[in-house]
């Protein structure tokens, strides 16, 4: 028996022998500013960013959406089934215990080539507690559960990826919305103002005061205006589809807060380059791929050394069920075991070197999950900058073409140019004004994509507001 005890001391005392190597981050090239960096821009990315647009409609669109998405709760789902997986992983670190119990009855043979010195009938109770445990002395069940754990990490973050593009596309959404309402309104009137042109030539027309040829001119300027309308009427009934599929809600309309014109433009956020490593819920999931795979070759390679496992009985057994918790009716037994790999014809090899493969995927796949952020902060802060130099343009180019509409109309009326110049000067106009107006959704979006990009502490500010409306869907 203390041989016994000796020896488990032993084994225990190797149970901190772990295979592999820890998990260090790989080094990371990061530029050290952003080439088109804000001045103006502030440290405000832990913030409800959306509630700067102050439009309540948007806040209730986005909390519906955090309650109500699909996606959103699929990924809430998922984590629950990753941490019940760690916690079914983890359980094999620790000894198992179990219970069991039978009653039976059975007749044997009188005529077998034994004598039957006891009665062929007999009654059978057992009773007993089982253990078993397998010793991690290579640290096979460590690693397993460092990759369990990572992975649960990781679908934490893929949720919170979630979050992050949830919120990020309502507000583009909503923004879009918005834009085709004003460019709608700007078409309205833009075609009732070349209704009373159209009828006012009629009337000239029916005097004799011009040709045929102008009035089919005005006519058409108006018809191709009109033309315009269902295709906005449409582009706003499908994106009213696209939120209410976005919040979880059947096709139909979207309340409007506020106009394109009342919108508040929310302020660049700041932020450094190497802040995304911790800030970005994508790099993060990715960067937990790393740990588990990292992780995962460890538990290949502890194939190749022995398993060492304990298991052991103790209970009773007898004939007479009022007997079997007498002393005499006790039975126990213990075992060791040792297993260890001789001969696989390359299997443990081949799992080994299929892990690694998956760790530089892995290793690769985070690389360009960080090379991606740098490209999309980038992105959206030359989109805002130039946007909002191209509005500040086309702001000055519509009022030239106010101008020349004016004086193309006043050239007409005194004989000095044909119509023609007049339905240049609308055309251009107009395109521009819808132009205009489009320019400026995509300032708007160019900053919330900017939120997006740079990601931080409003994703953990979303869950609070997630927390709030929906406290059952976690």
């Amino acid at each position: 028996m203390s041989k016994i005890v000796v020896t488990a001391l032993i084994v225990l005392a190797l149970v901190g022998c772990t295979i592999g190597k820890d998990y260090r981050r790989p080094e990371v090239e990061s530029p050290k500013a952003w080439r088109f960096e804000e001045k103006d821009a502030r440290e405000i990315s832990n913030t409800i960013w959306w509630e700067q647009f102050n439009d309540p409609a948007l806040n209730d669109l986005i909390r519906t959406a955090l309650r109500e998405n699909k996606d959103l709760l699929t990924a809430s789902a998922r984590v629950e089934e990753f941490l019940g997986r760690y916690g079914a992983t983890r359980a094999d670190l620790f000894p198992q215990a179990g219970a069991g119990a039978s009653a039976g009855r059975q007749r044997v043979t009188e005529e077998g080539y034994a004598p039957v010195y006891f009665s062929p009938t007999y009654n059978t109770f057992q009773g007993a507690l089982s253990a078993s445990w397998e010793i991690d002395v290579w640290g096979k069940l460590r690693r397993a559960t460092e990759a369990a754990r990572a992975d649960l990490l990781s679908t934490e973050e893929a949720r919170r990826a979630v979050v992050l593009t949830l919120v990020t596309a309502v507000a583009n959404g909503y923004v879009s919305l918005l834009n085709l309402d004003q460019q709608l309104e700007i078409a309205r009137q833009t075609v009732k103002t070349r209704e009373d042109s159209l009828k006012l030539f009629e009337l000239r027309f029916s005097g004799g005061l011009i040709s045929e040829v102008e009035l089919s001119q005005v006519k058409s300027d108006y018809e191709q205006t009109r033309a315009t309308i269902p295709q906005i009427e449409k582009s706003i009934a499908q994106q009213e589809n696209a939120l209410n599929a976005l919040v979880g809600r059947n096709p139909g309309a979207i309340r409007r807060g506020r106009s394109m014109e009342q919108l508040v433009l929310p302020a660049v956020p700041a932020g450094l380059p190497s802040d995304l490593l911790e800030r970005r819920p994508d790099i993060r999931q990715a960067e937990q791929g790393l740990i588990a795979a990292n992780a995962r070759i460890a538990v290949a390679k502890a194939q190749y050394f022995p398993s060492i496992s304990l298991t052991g009985l103790f209970g009773a057994s007898s004939e007479d069920l009022s007997n079997l918790f007498h002393g005499a009716a006790k039975t126990w037994n213990y075992t060791g075991n040792v297993t260890a790999p001789i001969f696989t014809a390359g299997r443990i090899s081949g799992q080994i070197r299929a892990a690694e493969a998956v760790r530089r995927q892995a290793l690769y796949g985070y690389q360009q999950a960080i090379q991606t952020a740098f490209r999309e902060v980038e992105d959206a802060l030359v989109d805002q900058r130039k946007s909002r130099e191209k509005f500040e343009y086309e702001s000055r180019q519509i009022e030239a073409l106010r101008n020349y509409r004016q004086l193309a109309g006043m050239r007409y009326e005194n004989g000095y140019s044909s119509y023609l110049e007049v339905l240049d000067a609308n055309r251009n106009l107009f395109a521009a004004e819808l132009s205009h107006i489009q320019t400026k959704g995509n300032l708007f979006q160019a900053i919330v994509n900017l939120y997006k990009a740079m990601g931080g502490g409003w994703i953990v500010e979303a869950e609070k507001v997630q927390a709030k409306t929906a406290p059952s869907s976690r």
